[in-house]
């Protein structure tokens, strides 16, 4: 069973519970349908500028974590109700996760749920 953690864009934690990220965790759907079962293990809020994401990812890696996860809204956007790749909630989403994955050595996934179409979850190494 992996272990996941979630980080979510502080921009969101008003209007979004996670509910369709922690449905999808729990069904391995969506970003995370190439887990055969998978377990949440904590879920932060990541405040803006980020220079605090790293220190996140390595505290849920000390609680178990696996493999740490970033939502869909981070880095897409909704139109029509319809989600598409670019205009997400952070602006630097690909360079706090290239940097996390780095200095956690913990692969960190773009995607949860909503994914944009055809869209398949970069996994950062």
């Amino acid at each position: 069973m992996t272990k996941i953690g979630i980080i979510r864009c502080e921009k969101n934690e008003e209007r979004c519970p996670m509910t369709n990220c922690l449905k999808c965790l729990m069904e391995t759907r969506e970003g995370f349908a190439d887990y055969e079962e998978c377990v949440p293990v904590g879920v932060f809020t990541c405040r803006c500028p980020g220079d605090n994401f790293s220190t996140l990812v390595r505290t849920l890696k000390a609680k178990g974590a696996e493999v740490v996860h970033v939502p869909t809204c981070s880095f897409a956007n909704k139109q029509g109700g319809e989600w598409f790749l670019g205009d997400g909630l952070c602006m630097k989403v690909d360079d706090l996760l290239e940097r996390a994955a780095n200095d956690a050595d913990i692969p960190v996934v773009k995607g949860t749920a909503h994914l944009p179409r055809d869209y398949q979850p970069e996994v950062v190494k």
